[in-house]
């Protein structure tokens, strides 16, 4: 998700490439996928949850408490490992026109106001690069 890192997916596709002057950065927090938390946290709270009790109404009732909860402490888990820190970069185009992207955080490019850029799009995607 860095200006400077693809995914193999990526490779040998053709780019567009404009050239601009970066006029504004912020740092941003890119949040990770909670889904496969939430999934694998419900499913083991729904299993520990079904051993309460010791009748048919109230396993039921510890199943769907324990994947609730289960669900909802899976995904903020998920979420806190994935988050990672990003950066908002404006970008005044030559062309004219602006535009403002969101990429990882990469030491290998520290981005500064003022710097001349590369500007890569390739379908839906867009990234910052020197």
């Amino acid at each position: 998700m860095t200006g400077n890192t693809y995914s193999r997916d990526e490779t040998r596709q053709a780019q567009s490439v404009r050239m601009g002057r970066i006029t504004d950065i912020h740092p941003v927090k890119i949040e990770g996928n909670s889904t496969a938390g939430a999934i694998i946290g419900g499913i083991a709270g729904g299993a520990l949850g079904s051993n309460i009790g010791s009748g048919r109404t109230s396993n039921t009732a510890g199943a769907i408490g324990g994947a609730l909860v289960g669900g909802a402490l899976g995904s903020h888990a998920q979420q806190a490992m994935q988050s990672r820190k990003g950066i908002e970069i404006t970008v005044r185009l030559d062309e004219g026109g602006s535009l403002a992207v969101v990429q990882e955080l990469s030491a290998s490019e520290p981005f500064r106001v003022g710097d001349r850029v590369r500007v890569l799009s390739t379908g839906s995607r867009t990234r910052v690069a020197y």
